[in-house]
């Protein structure tokens, strides 16, 4: 009981001091922020996709082809979201300037809630029993989280060494997905494209924390040039992943994906490598974990029973349902 005493009182110490720290407070603003407009660009790309593949008569499930890409420069409400996810960016790199990176990234999984109820609304999809308790999973588990990296969340200047480690993790991730896609593409759906981007996005995320630091010390040079290539390409292929992924998905299943990968992954190599995580104790280190796997599992959840998923038959590469519910009225009656 003392150790379990021992850490509330800490918890309290620290809570107290996260909330009279400023960046905090104009942090999680600016990132709340960044996730309502992240929800609404969602949808409208997503609506401009579902055009675009309408108009074209050719699905874009298996990647997108370059003239489906350039027909989506030409749809208003593609345009509409892709200056609301514009937003989104500014308001995150705003909120990456005052707040650690552990904080502000978990913080975008409010998207999944607003895209959820608005996607529900437009498509005529009611979310499921299965499905709510996914959603919060994913909520639950990030913002579990966020409540702790708040307030054990340290930031200090990110060396050389530990760059060099980021973009070298990043250059085999990218092959790693490339390889994936050229060779198995027509087999993967909506959930690798949306891992994929979650991925990308966080070391994203990390690359665009390090270059604002660099940028406010003073500190441009060659290798921080290197970090802006390195950011553009790997938005530019986690941009083309999710734009694939509406193609074969619900919006509020590829914001479930992009709100809890990107945030891990950003965590774990604000954790791991550059050492964000360091003041906290073992105990809020289990806590980490349990949260992460909770909200990964609402992402599988999700995936699982969401109804407009279950509804199109969309093969994602996940069972389906396990309930005659779930599956619809051709499950209970197969001769149909």
């Amino acid at each position: 009981m003392s150790v379990w005493a021992a850490g509330a009182e800490d918890v309290t110490d620290q809570l107290v001091g996260a909330f009279q720290n400023p960046g905090l407070l104009l942090g999680i603003p600016l990132a709340l922020a960044g996730a309502v407009f992240m929800s609404l660009g969602a949808q409208y790309q997503h609506r401009g996709v579902e055009k675009m593949e309408r108009l074209s008569g050719a699905d874009g499930a298996s990647g997108l082809s370059m003239a489906q890409v350039r027909g989506l420069l030409t749809r208003p409400s593609w345009l509409v979201g892709t200056l609301m996810l514009g937003l989104a960016i500014v308001c995150q790199l705003a909120a990456l300037t005052v707040a650690p990176l552990i904080v502000v990234q978990p913080l975008g999984a409010i998207a999944l809630v607003i895209t959820t109820l608005l996607n529900a609304r437009i498509s005529g999809h009611s979310p499921t029993k299965q499905s709510i308790t996914a959603i919060i999973c994913c909520v639950g588990g990030i913002f579990l989280f966020v409540f702790f990296a708040a307030i054990f969340a340290t930031e200090k200047d990110v060396t050389d060494t530990e760059l060099f480690t980021i973009l070298a993790i990043l250059l085999v991730v990218i092959i790693i997905l490339g390889a994936c896609w050229l060779v198995l593409r027509h087999r993967m759906r909506a959930l690798f494209y949306i891992v994929g981007a979650g991925i990308l996005y966080g070391f994203v995320a990390t690359l665009a924390k390090v270059v604002i630091k660099r940028v406010q010390a003073g500190d441009f040079e060659w290798i921080t040039l290197v970090c802006v290539i390195a950011l553009i390409a790997a938005s530019a292929v986690g941009a083309y992943f999710v734009q694939t992924a509406y193609s074969s998905g619900p919006p509020d299943l590829v914001i479930a994906g992009l709100t809890v990968v990107d945030p891990l992954v950003a965590v774990l190599i604000g954790m791991v490598v550059l050492g964000e995580a360091a003041a906290a104790p073992p105990w809020v280190l289990v806590i980490f974990g349990i949260a992460g796997a909770i909200a990964v599992w609402g992402v599988v959840g999700l995936a699982r029973y969401h109804p407009q998923v279950l509804s199109d038959s969309q093969e994602i590469g996940i069972t389906r349902g396990s309930d005659d519910e779930a599956k619809g009225p051709e499950a209970k009656n197969p001769e149909a």
